[in-house]
This record gives structure tokens, C-alpha cells and sequence, in this order.
């Protein structure tokens, strides 16, 4: 219940945003790299979603150039990963191919599979018009990877969505289609986009897919662009990196970061936050979200005084902003948001 409330939320706030141009698609599209019967495109040629920024030192980095002397080093060390990039294309090949270099030849973590740090993940448009899974990049070798992503696909023109990399970065990327297939590539939506800024259950720590960072599972239940903010460990409200969310047109502002904050920084914090965005953004939503209840909590006294200290913090000075009449900012209580069947570890 706590989370279809905030997930309708997000809904109302993206309906009173206005809406984007209509992306027409153009006549399919042929590059030169063709081999071994494949042809490829690189992707960068129409566009990824999930960029908020084009003034980035490389094209998949999540924060603009001018950052790197700006936010904490860790903070810019994370904004080279491509956490919620996706590409949008039309085809009607049998057969999907990726072909893309990382930045870093870690594959895997010891809590988070190559699927889900370096893989690529594929989803597909249905006769509904929902989105559903596909196919997904197993990764064992790097920096480069060549593999394919589905096959046995019926031959007729479906809309596909590729998500990249959770927690690594990506140097460059193509997708292959066998020769004599059509391919149409679908710009990036002009519609305003969920910013989400937070921790590494943002970012998508630890997803076994990349499609599924739950910023991404909104955006298809939404059916929205998203732009994923989220910095592992490094969700902590900076006010550098809160300046640079202004900067970007959303049609709402999730805020996540509680999971990386004690309560004394969530007081000092959460009002100058919501204040920078309002000064900047006058009329966008924001979202503040609490931490989740940690499965372990009821036998860990430290972590569940944790929560419940950030919780109040946060809740006193939401309280503090809405009496001072900050308009156009609502709460999402933590409780509900890992349900209650106690499997959520």
C-alpha cells in the first residue's frame, strides 16, 4: 500500500508536467559496419535516455564534466557508470545483438552478479503497450564484449528497450542486427523526466538485471524517461550535487538518500535541499522517501533505532517545510516499502 501510494504519486506529478513532442519514427536505418552478417549501429548516433546532461567529459558518464572538480571524488567516481541509460529502437530481426567496452574489468561483486554491474538488459513493447523482459547479457570477458541478446524473435517490427550497465561504465556501445533486418532507432522521449537521487539501492545495488534498478521498473510502469542518480553509498543530500539536480527539467524529484544518512545529517540537510530545488524549480514535485525496514531490524537494536531516528528527522523537517508553506511536496513512509512477508533481506 505505502508504495502504490507513492507510485501514484509519481503518476499525478507526471500528468501535470507538460507533455513532450511526439517522437516520430523515422525510415529504417543502415550503417557501414557490416561483418559476418551483422549490421551495427552505435548507439550514440540518435541517443540514450537517462543522460541529464551533454556537457559530460564521456558520453555515458551521469554528471556533466564541469562536476569532477565540484562533487566528492567518490561521487564523480560513480557518475561514470551507466545506471538507468537505456536505448530505444524498432527492429524486426530474429536475432539482438550488443557489442560494447567497459571502463573497468570488474565484471561482478561479491553480492551482485556480471549481469547486473556489467550486463546489458533487453525489454520489449507488447500488443498492450507494457514492457516486458526479453533478454539479458551475460558478461565474461573484458573491457570488450560481443554477445548476443535474444534470439528466435518473430520477424515482425517491435519496439525494444536496452538497458546499460548498473555499476560500471561504458566506453562505447553498438547493437547488431543480422544483415538485411530493418532497424529503426527512437530518439530519446522530450517529455520530462523522474529524477531519482539516492544510494545504491538507487543505483540498483544489487540487481541481479540492470532493467531491474527500481528507477527503471518505475519508468516502465510509468511508462516515463528516468534519469538514476543514485551513488552507492554516497547518497548523502550533498548540496553540490543538489545544485546540478536543478539544472535538470523533471517532472518530479524522487529523493532516496536516507539508507546513507544518520539522523543528525538528515536534519542538517533535507531543508536546504528542498529549498535549493525550490529556488531553482519552483513548481516540480518532490518526493522524500524514508529508508526501508532492514529484515534484520527486529533482532538489531542499532539498525532499527537507525531507522527510526532518519525516519523523525525527516518527518520533522518535511513538517517544518509544508507548515512554511512549501508547496508541491509530499512523503513516502519507509515501512511498507519491502512488504511485509519478511523476505525483503
Amino acid at each position: 500500500k505505502t508504495a502504490a501510494l507513492g507510485t501514484g504519486f509519481l503518476f499525478t506529478a507526471l500528468r501535470r508536467s507538460a507533455p513532450g513532442q511526439a517522437i516520430k519514427t523515422g525510415r529504417a536505418t543502415r550503417t557501414k559496419k557490416a561483418a559476418e552478417g551483422t549490421t551495427w549501429f552505435d548507439i550514440r548516433e540518435w541517443g540514450v535516455e537517462g543522460k541529464g546532461w551533454a556537457d559530460t567529459e564521456r558520453y555515458f558518464d551521469r554528471l556533466p564534466a564541469r562536476a569532477k572538480k565540484v562533487v566528492r571524488s567518490p561521487v564523480w567516481a560513480l557518475s561514470r557508470h551507466s545506471a538507468g541509460m537505456c536505448v530505444r529502437f524498432e527492429t524486426n530481426a530474429p536475432t539482438v545483438f550488443a557489442r560494447y567496452t567497459l571502463l573497468s574489468k570488474r565484471l561482478a561483486m561479491p553480492h551482485m552478479p556480471a549481469t547486473g554491474v556489467s550486463g546489458t538488459d533487453l525489454y520489449a513493447r507488447d500488443s498492450s503497450g507494457g514492457w516486458r523482459w526479453v533478454g539479458v547479457v551475460r558478461p565474461t570477458t573484458s573491457p570488450g564484449i560481443s554477445a548476443r541478446v535474444a534470439s528466435g524473435l518473430p520477424s515482425q517490427r517491435r519496439a525494444y528497450m536496452l538497458y546499460l550497465p548498473l555499476y560500471n561504465g561504458v566506453a562505447s556501445f553498438e547493437i547488431g542486427v543480422p544483415s538485411g533486418a530493418s532497424f529503426w532507432p527512437l530518439p530519446p522521449r522530450k517529455s520530462k523526466p523522474i529524477v531519482f537521487y539516492g544510494t545504491s539501492i538507487t543505483q540498483g545495488g544489487c540487481a541481479s538485471r540492470p532493467g531491474m534498478a527500481y528507477a527503471s521498473i518505475l519508468g516502465r510502469r510509468l511508462d516515463s524517461p528516468i534519469i538514476n542518480l543514485g551513488f552507492s553509498g554516497n547518497g548523502t543530500m550533498d548540496p553540490e550535487v543538489v545544485e546540478l539536480l536543478g539544472e535538470l527539467d523533471a517532472s518530479v524529484f524522487v529523493i532516496d538518500c536516507l539508507p546513507n544518512m544518520h539522523a543528525s545529517l538528515v536534519e542538517k540537510r533535507t531543508e536546504p535541499l528542498v529549498m535549493s530545488l525550490r529556488k531553482s524549480r519552483p513548481h516540480t514535485p518532490i518526493l522524500l522517501v524514508e529508508d526501508r525496514s532492514y529484515a534484520n531490524a527486529w533482532l538489531s537494536p542499532g539498525t532499527r533505532r537507525r531507522n527510526e531516528t532518519s525516519r523523525a528527522a525527516l518527518r520533522k523537517a518535511y513538517e517544518r517545510l509544508v507548515s512554511s508553506g512549501v508547496k508541491g511536496l509530499e512523503y513516502l513512509r519507509g515501512d511498507g516499502l519491502l512488504g511485509n512477508d519478511h523476505e525483503a533481506t
